[in-house]
């Protein structure tokens, strides 16, 4: 969500300030999925075990020791995350209503703006 949201914004994704650069990886876009894992990601996680829509049974040990959610589960968590993402917030900053799916957009526009210095400083998503 965060490399797509970069390029349309016209915003280079593999070029970033906290992950180092490397050939194959989104650093930018890693810089900005960090400041929305908190309030979205780990969030969405703990609510999916806390109200039972994932639960034991939608995992797998594999021989190696490795831990993979079945293909039922797999189907719950991206039926719930498709859910999530269409759930309306108001943003922080911009004060509009909009929903999830669309903040990492909203956050990479606001980056563009302040690197073409229409703001004089890059507003975090601060969500409570």
């Amino acid at each position: 969500m965060c490399a797509s949201a970069l390029e349309t914004v016209g915003l280079d994704p593999d070029v970033g300030f906290m992950h180092r650069d490397r050939p194959g990886r989104v650093s930018l876009a890693l810089d900005l999925a960090e400041e929305l894992r908190s309030v979205f990601a780990d969030r969405f996680v703990l609510t999916l075990i806390i109200k039972k829509i994932i639960t034991e049974k939608d995992f797998e040990i594999m021989e190696n020791g490795a831990v993979y959610l079945t293909d039922d589960g797999r189907k719950k968590f991206f039926a719930a995350l498709q859910n999530r993402k269409k759930e309306t917030i108001t943003h922080p900053f911009l004060n509009e209503k909009t929903e999830w799916g669309v903040v990492p957009y909203s956050q990479a526009l606001l980056l563009s703006r302040f690197f073409k210095g229409d703001l004089d400083s890059y507003p975090p998503f601060l969500w409570k």
